[in-house]
């Protein structure tokens, strides 16, 4: 059994309507969960195969992270799918630093979190003070490498040249990715 604590904002996304999400996830994941709506503490424990139970945990993350219940559940969809979270506020020195690195992240319009995802074929979500990557291994790698040179204070055109060219390696390498619909 495992424990995830998740916001207090997410736990009724994490629930959804009538508690039809956390029985979707219990029933592709085969866990189950148990949710303390108070603490926002989530006990995940395994109920059926303990490959795919593995995911469970992370399923809850990413949903608590702010994916959407949909983009999280991509988790069970092949064994190399892999969430990660890249801790924006670690990187920061203060309140405002942590704002401009967000800023910086998500871009005007947020179109520089959309190039990440169009680019890398990942899904990417800015919540709190972390960025959320749902993606393949090579996926994944891509997002973080470019969301630590925005951190690092790199320019933005810098950044999408990395991306582009990760994109035309992947695509050259015959890498399947997922082209974000919005």
């Amino acid at each position: 059994m495992q424990h995830v604590k998740i916001p207090q904002d997410r736990i009724g996304v994490l629930i959804g309507e009538g508690g039809a999400t956390l029985r979707e996830i219990e029933d592709r994941a085969e866990v189950r969960l148990d949710v303390d709506s108070e603490t926002g503490q989530v006990k995940v424990e395994q109920t059926g195969d303990p490959l795919t139970a593995l995911k469970g945990p992370d399923i809850v993350k990413a949903i608590g992270r702010g994916f959407a219940p949909e983009e999280a559940m991509r988790l069970l969809d092949d064994e190399m799918m892999m969430f990660d979270i890249i801790d924006i506020d670690a990187a920061a020195r203060n309140r405002n630093d942590l704002q401009r690195h967000k800023g910086r992240l998500i871009g005007e319009d947020g179109r520089t979190r959309e190039l990440m995802e169009e680019l890398s074929g990942a899904s990417v979500v800015i919540y709190g003070s972390t960025l959320g990557i749902i993606g393949g291994p090579e996926q994944v790698d891509t997002v973080r490498e470019a969301a630590e040179m925005i951190i690092e204070g790199a320019p933005h055109g810098t950044v999408y040249s990395f991306l582009e060219e990760k994109h035309n390696e992947m695509k050259h390498k015959g890498l399947d990715y997922h082209k974000f619909t919005g």
